[in-house]
């Protein structure tokens, strides 16, 4: 009987590896993990912002009816004036518009105040930073982690309220939203809140690199980020070229209309500022006997109209972003001279 072939074992096949779970890694992870608590605040924001929003939804057709016209007895659809006096559901509107407005219209500070505080400035001065360009990372690339993961998280976050408070006002009643060109209206829903909040980032940056101390850094920052709001809602007006409007229609203008100057023309062709003499005269025949007593040939109005919107957002970010550039390369160029 023939003995049995041996054969030699087959050679084990290795196991694949189970896969890493998908999660950031590196300077990303650190960051986020280091600043947790302004995340976990970001994101409580977020949904509190999210739930407003979409409760203004629910009851803007309420609000529309408790803001609008009424007649007692109620008469060609109006509703009876006792029971829309009962409603205040257009109280709760105009409140939570108002609360996610200004949130978004001031985002910007305690944005500022927290990049030169915690995400720079405490670093620097407890020493954390040093420590951790040793560690294998440059002191660039610790900056651009620092500077680019809040950045990511704070447009995605205020691009998705700022659509979210578009949305809405989209589909609420025109007399309870206010004008576009009230400040905390137009700053929360166009790109100006975005850049904005970039703006304060990097702002609050820099100053925490130039003072190196939580505190002064917070406060510093919180100024200059401040004072570039005030700068820019003075220079806005400007940013765009007006329309100027003659005649009657300088006097009968929309609501919509953001009327930056107002006059009248005498005569002899010259414009007089801030004068509306005759206006209050009455019929067209008297305001037409005032204009020739007071020698007034005309009446004119400096304007600009809702059309204008999006071309002063996009020059107002551009100038935001641009503020932002700036302070961002300022701070690279501040960081690489300390740290040669």
């Amino acid at each position: 009987m023939s003995a049995p072939t041996l054969r030699p074992p087959s050679p084990a096949v290795p196991s694949r590896p189970a896969p890493a779970p998908l999660r950031p890694s590196g300077l990303t992870w650190t960051v986020l993990r280091l600043h947790r608590a302004a995340l976990i605040v970001w994101v409580a924001a977020l949904l509190v912002a999210g739930a407003v929003l979409a409760w203004m939804y629910v009851i803007a057709p309420d609000a529309g009816v408790a803001g609008g016209p009424c007649a007692t007895p109620p008469v060609d659809g109006l509703p009876d004036c006792a029971t829309v006096d009962a409603m205040t559901t257009d109280d709760s509107y105009n409140a939570g518009l108002d609360l996610v407005a200004t949130a978004l219209t001031y985002l910007m500070l305690p944005v500022a105040a927290w990049a030169g505080a915690a995400l720079i400035g405490r670093e620097l001065e407890s020493g954390t930073a040093q420590l951790a360009w040793t560690q294998s990372v440059s002191p660039v690339r610790w900056l651009a982690a620092k500077l680019a993961v809040p950045a990511v998280l704070l447009t995605a976050g205020t691009t998705a309220a700022v659509l979210l408070h578009v949305w809405v006002r989209r589909d609420g009643n025109g007399n309870l939203l206010g004008a576009w060109y009230d400040s905390d209206i137009y700053l929360s829903i166009g790109p100006t809140a975005v850049a904005y909040a970039l703006a304060g980032l990097a702002l609050g940056a820099l100053a925490g690199l130039v003072l190196r101390k939580a505190l002064p850094a917070a406060g510093a920052a919180f100024a200059v980020t401040l004072a570039l709001s005030y700068l820019m809602q003075a220079l806005r007006p400007s940013l765009w070229p007006t329309t100027t409007t003659t005649g009657r229609t300088a006097l009968d203008l929309p609501p919509d209309v953001l009327v930056l100057e107002h006059g009248v023309v005498t005569s002899d062709g010259r414009r007089v500022g801030n004068d509306l003499a005759c206006v209050g005269s009455g019929t067209q025949a008297q305001i037409r006997a005032c204009m020739k007593n007071s020698r007034l040939s005309d009446f004119w109005a400096t304007v600009h109209p809702e059309s204008h919107f999006w071309p002063l957002q996009l020059v107002e970010s551009g100038v935001l972003l641009a503020v932002a550039g700036a302070a961002t390369a300022a701070a690279f160029t501040l960081l690489r001279r300390r740290t040669a």
